[in-house]
């Protein structure tokens, strides 16, 4: 098997988060720009432009390119599965270098930055196994304004769901125009502290407008995301409609003493790429 080869494509998977944004985030942006008006329609103008910009001059589209993450399917029949973080890890180094992303990982202690983007725990991957030969790999960039506003809620079962939503909706309301709006925001309820925000992160794949399979929880998604927008925060906490792009919901089995809340936040940057790599060596990155 050529592990250059694959390495290759896991640096085209990561330019490709960095400099090109999901169709679908960039038709949400284009509804927003129609609804907008005043200071808050420039901005998305320019956000727009930006994007544009990015996509053609093959450039990262934000200055802070963020912790690289990401989200991995291994298929258990997949022939080299002890090679693949040491695949990613070279590809994070080398992406470093041409995309080029701007080192971001530094020391805890001592500020010490690695200048590759890579370090203890870094670049930080998700494993799920599952049937067949092929892997899928999501690669999720993400930057620290964002990052910042997450939350984790370790509420009492009794304030019920309606305790979730309002606790939701207070938090984003702190945010402001801190995370870069409008964003997406991620929601992870149930399990316990560490899941709940796993499962809020997770959620940040679903592509923008998609909502959840259960009823329930889709109607929770949209109370969300109306009550989100109804604050008037709007575009980097100018002023305007759209504050959030979309808001998405996952759940887990929880202690019955126990009502976790994990929030995630996404800039409109809602930057993610996906590629698969098959039992041959060959890949593509979708």
């Amino acid at each position: 098997m050529d592990y250059k080869h694959i390495e290759d494509g896991i640096v085209q998977l990561i330019k490709k988060a960095e400099t090109e944004l999901p169709k679908d985030v960039v038709k949400a942006l284009e509804r927003a720009y129609k609804v907008e008006d005043g200071i808050a329609k420039t901005q998305i103008d320019a956000i727009l432009k930006n994007i544009d910009l990015a996509k053609k001059s093959s450039r990262p589209m934000c200055q802070d390119t963020g912790i690289q993450t990401f989200f991995v399917d291994v298929g258990v029949d997949f022939p080299q599965i002890s090679r693949l973080k040491d695949l990613i890890t070279d590809a994070v180094k080398t992406a470093t270098q041409e995309v080029p992303l701007r080192p971001n990982t530094v020391d805890p202690f001592t500020g010490e930055n690695h200048k590759d983007n890579t370090g203890e725990h870094i670049p930080y991957v998700t494993w799920d196994f599952v049937k067949g030969s092929d892997v899928l790999i999501t690669a999720f960039p993400k930057g620290s304004g964002s990052e910042n506003m997450s939350k984790l809620g370790m509420l009492k079962p009794g304030v019920g769901l309606k305790g979730v939503r309002d606790f939701v909706v207070e938090e984003m309301l702190k945010a402001g125009g801190q995370p870069c709006p409008p964003t997406v925001v991620g929601v992870g309820i149930g399990g316990g502290a560490d899941l709940s925000l796993k499962l809020g992160k997770k959620a940040l794949l679903r592509p923008v407008g998609v909502r959840h399979k259960e009823k329930n929880i889709a109607e929770m998604e949209e109370e969300l995301i109306e009550r989100i927008n109804k604050s008037g925060i709007g575009p980097m906490g100018l002023g305007g409609k759209i504050t959030v792009l979309d808001v998405h919901v996952e759940v887990a089995h929880r202690h019955p003493a126990s009502l976790p809340v994990g929030i995630a936040v996404q800039c409109w940057a809602d930057r993610r790429a996906s590629m698969v790599i098959h039992a041959d060596g060959s890949w593509e990155v979708k």
